[in-house]
């Protein structure tokens, strides 16, 4: 990365969370703000969680060792298993063990499939209440987005996920986006949703004032017939399949 200076030679300067934050360009090109602060507080996180780690691995070999006698772990589970067949063997005879062991399975299986049901249920209600409103809340989508936020959703969406009440997006190539201004960390949502825009190969047809004629903005505002939003002929055909549905509901086609 390399320090931006403006023509005076003065580090620029650009809005962060707390305040003025130092302006770098990376080695593609593009220009991030740099938390010094985060980072460092990053940093000792994981010096942290690593020696952590490095504590839980010594405590593990300790306990390790109290099996060191056991040359055959299959042999021993197997001991293991004889012993717990002779105990049931007690309680029905022989022929029964393997009944009562099916009916057993039946009723966890069943239950097992209930309780994943209702967790994946619950999953996608935590999916839509949190990615979906920090689409519509976004200022971001508001202010440099010709399409309404729900057709932004609709297009990168399926890219975020939540995993500890968090939000994490993931690139093209299923890795997950980390900040540029706060190197370590995952990029926000908003940080995040401009880096999967930046690959859209139709970035330019979605984007206020990118890539149209005339004064600059692309015919993706309001002010079409009936005060519908107007889309170009090549803008609605760069559209996805949900999007191209949406559009043709709320938006006027024009040349």
């Amino acid at each position: 990365m390399k320090l931006k200076i403006d023509a005076n030679g003065n580090a620029v300067l650009a809005d962060g969370p707390n305040g003025k934050l130092p302006v770098y360009v990376h080695e593609d090109g593009k220009e991030a703000p740099f938390d010094a602060a985060a980072t460092i507080a990053s940093i000792a996180a994981r010096a942290e969680q690593s020696t952590r780690v490095e504590t839980e691995n010594k405590d593990l070999k300790l306990k390790l060792k109290a099996f060191a006698d056991i040359k055959d772990p299959s042999a021993a589970l197997a001991a293991l298993k004889t012993v717990e067949d002779l105990g049931h063997k007690k309680l029905v005879d022989a022929g029964e063990v393997d009944k009562v062991k099916a009916e057993i399975a039946k009723v966890y299986d069943e239950r097992l499939a209930e309780a994943d049901a209702a967790i994946n249920g619950l999953k996608g209600k935590l999916f839509d209440q949190v990615v979906g409103g920090e689409f519509s809340r976004s200022k971001n989508i508001a202010d440099k987005f010709v399409i309404p936020a729900d057709m932004v959703q609709a297009r990168f969406g399926q890219h975020f996920g939540v995993e500890d009440d968090r939000i994490y997006a993931t690139d093209n190539t299923g890795n997950r986006i980390f900040s540029r201004t706060n190197p370590g960390e995952l990029a926000g949502f908003d940080e995040a949703l401009m880096t999967l825009v930046d690959q859209y190969p139709y970035k330019e047809q979605i984007l206020k004032g990118s890539g149209a004629s005339g004064s600059g903005a692309p015919q993706g505002g309001a002010g079409g017939a009936g005060g519908k939003r107007t889309l170009t002929r090549a803008q609605f055909d760069a559209l996805g399949v949900d999007e191209r549905a949406k559009a043709a509901k709320e938006t006027t086609l024009v040349d």
